[in-house]
């Protein structure tokens, strides 16, 4: 990816400054090291008349690929080959905007110590980027940069110069001049606009994207006739975001049109008297609900199968009403981080003789699982590859056979509503399925029917009319003829 900003001067202003304002001399060429490659700054010219510093990144793509791969969001924003073959070491984007922020951040603050007064100072400025993904085309390249006060030319790169009958590319080559803009100011609009255009990032946006939007948009986002494009585009269409966003952007033009600070009109609710509190998180109310249906079974000996990090172990232990609870995982390291978590080299003898945690795998029977009273998979059978599934199911349901069974699982019509979820893309990289609300009763009632066991369904967290809950469970109890066979 390649920049270049140059400037002209005068005598009593020699276009030389611009090294003062970058923070970078004109005679050295500097490299600097990113999360993606490395950013060099250079200048092909410095005189009294005319300076240009160049921006050259280098991208590393196999790093772009290894930070964002299994993450099914924030990393390289193609997929499968696309991720080893395509645009992002060339074009201008948000790899480029970081750069930017990264490499003259001082700049983009408008900080200079050692020209104090040039920093504030509008600059004849001309910005060169040679490819720049402009998805929306020249018209959209215009309506961003124009009401700014940048002159622009954006020519549309042609896909094959030999074949101009296929038309043009989504690259053009873009020209900025301006007189009347300081030098922050233009990097602040370069940090927004870039993304903005190639209407992707290469990493995941998070809650805090909002700040940097708002800092580097004050003076010119508030007012932009196209403010929710670019507001939408940059927080990557998370519309949470973006309305927040939005939201605070309306009360700067209102404190602006009203000559006062924001705090003043967006006092209507002091802090202090904030009583709303935030619902519980999905993964605490999952505990909770079986925790509850545990307690409704009378169950005293628990299994908690596929225990990973002891979170529900944790739980149980502090409910005097489980008398043994059994963690079982088929990692170690986990069982180690549960017995760190559990802090069972310091527990008293008391405590210990009600708890312990050994490692096995599902797949397999174990005689150690049988004679319990109830035995819990939360978030487990999501994680089997399909063909195992029944080995798992046997060695629950057929060889251990506790009275009650707990089997959790995300519900997949409910993905919807997870607004930092991709479409198509499962809540865990190591998810092998998720199941409709009628798939897992399906299962679940097969599975019952198969071993002798009653079930019904309890929906965990917020139950949408539309989709369901977030998570589903099942509540398998052995009946009468069996648990006396039993």
């Amino acid at each position: 990816m390649f920049l270049t900003i140059s400037t002209t001067g005068t005598e009593q202003h020699p276009a030389t400054d611009l090294g003062f304002l970058l923070h970078k001399h004109p005679d050295r060429a500097q490299a600097f090291s990113t999360s993606y490659g490395t950013a060099h700054v250079l200048y092909p010219e410095a005189d009294a008349e005319r300076c240009t510093a160049a921006l050259l990144l280098e991208v590393d793509a196999v790093a772009l690929v290894r930070r964002g791969k299994g993450k099914g969001r924030g990393g390289a924003p193609d997929a499968v080959l696309g991720q080893y073959v395509n645009d992002r070491p060339y074009a201008a984007s948000s790899l480029l905007a970081v750069a930017l922020s990264s490499v003259f951040s001082s700049a983009m603050r408008g900080v200079c110590t050692a020209r104090p007064e040039r920093a504030g100072q509008p600059l004849p400025l001309r910005i060169e980027i040679p490819a720049l993904p402009a998805r929306g085309g020249p018209d959209l390249v215009h309506r961003l940069f124009a009401p700014l006060g940048w002159t622009v030319t954006a020519e549309p790169v042609a896909l094959d110069a030999e074949f101009p009958e296929w038309g043009d590319s989504r690259y053009v080559r873009l020209v900025l001049q301006s007189q009347t803009l300081t030098l922050a100011e233009a990097l602040r609009h370069l940090y927004v606009l870039l993304p903005v255009l190639d209407d992707a990032k290469h990493y995941w946006v998070a809650a805090d994207e909002v700040d940097k939007l708002l800092r580097a948009g004050e003076g010119w986002l508030p007012g932009h006739p196209e403010q929710k494009l670019i507001t939408s585009r940059y927080l990557s269409r998370r519309w949470s975001l973006t309305r927040q966003a939005m939201e605070r952007l309306e009360l700067v033009r209102l404190a602006e049109t009203d000559d006062s600070e924001v705090e003043e009109i967006d006092n209507a609710v002091e802090a202090e008297t904030e009583t709303e509190e935030k619902p519980a998180p999905l993964a605490v109310r999952r505990r909770d609900a079986i925790i509850d249906a545990l307690e409704e079974s009378g169950a005293a000996r628990v299994l908690d199968l596929g225990c990973g990090q002891g979170q529900l172990v944790q739980a149980l232990l502090k409910d005097a009403r489980f008398t043994e609870i059994v963690g079982v995982d088929v990692s170690a390291r986990a069982l180690a981080i549960a017995a760190r978590r559990l802090k069972l080299d310091r527990m008293g003898e008391r405590q210990a003789s009600r708890v312990q945690l050994f490692q096995g795998s599902l797949a397999y029977t174990d005689r150690r699982l049988k004679g319990y009273d109830a035995a819990v998979l939360s978030e487990v059978v999501e994680h089997v590859d399909p063909p195992r599934l029944p080995a798992v199911e046997y060695a629950v349901f057929g060889a251990a056979r506790p009275r009650t069974v707990l089997v959790t699982t995300p519900n997949v019509e409910y993905n919807v509503r997870w607004e930092s979820l991709p479409a198509g893309h499962v809540r865990h990289g190591d998810h092998r399925f998720e199941w409709t609300r009628e798939e897992f009763r399906a299962w679940a009632g097969t599975v019952a029917e198969r071993h002798g066991y009653g079930v019904r369904f309890v929906a965990v967290g917020p139950d949408d009319p539309e989709v369901g809950p977030p998570t589903q469970m099942a509540v398998f109890t052995l009946t009468t003829k069996e648990e006396k066979a039993a």
